[in-house]
């Protein structure tokens, strides 16, 4: 019975954690004496890693930059991770479970700390948009095949 349920899919959140987070204000105070609103740019990639059998680590990175003109207004960086539990799935499953499921449950955690980390710094809160992570691996398995590429770990 046992060797039978080790065969059987398994995907299963073990761990949320805040991996890493970095916020820069070069050039407070004057920042908050500015009248304009600053262009904001939004950076997200995941990294998946093994870590045991079956565990994975899938760290969502967020790297939010205001600027006005040149100036950069706030730079908040947020590594948002957790330990995924992936047994008994295809290659490819696994590949659309490590660059879609798991930075679709990441996302709203970084949200969350994006929001607060830059209110908190005297800012309005910036918010992570909702962002096709089966999209965007789709794509790059496109672009793989056609390229003729061996099957990588992707990066979205």
């Amino acid at each position: 019975m046992t060797a039978m349920s080790e065969q059987q899919p398994l995907f299963n959140i073990e761990k949320v954690y805040l991996k890493g987070l970095s916020l820069e204000i070069p050039h407070a105070p004057q920042v908050f004496t500015e009248k304009a609103s600053p262009k904001v740019d939004i950076n997200l990639h995941n990294e998946a890693r093994a870590i045991d059998n079956g565990l994975y680590e899938v760290v969502l990175t967020a790297t939010v930059t205001a600027k006005l003109q040149e100036k950069t207004v706030f730079l908040v960086e947020v590594a948002q991770a957790g330990i995924f539990q992936i047994h008994g799935v295809q290659t490819q499953e696994f590949e659309a479970l490590v660059n879609v499921e798991c930075p679709r449950a990441l996302l709203p955690f970084a949200r969350e700390t994006v929001s607060t980390v830059l209110s908190r710094a005297g800012f309005p809160p910036v918010f992570l948009p909702h962002v096709g992570f089966e999209t965007i691996y789709q794509k790059r398995v496109q672009e793989q095949q056609l390229a003729g590429a061996a099957a990588a770990p992707l990066r979205t």
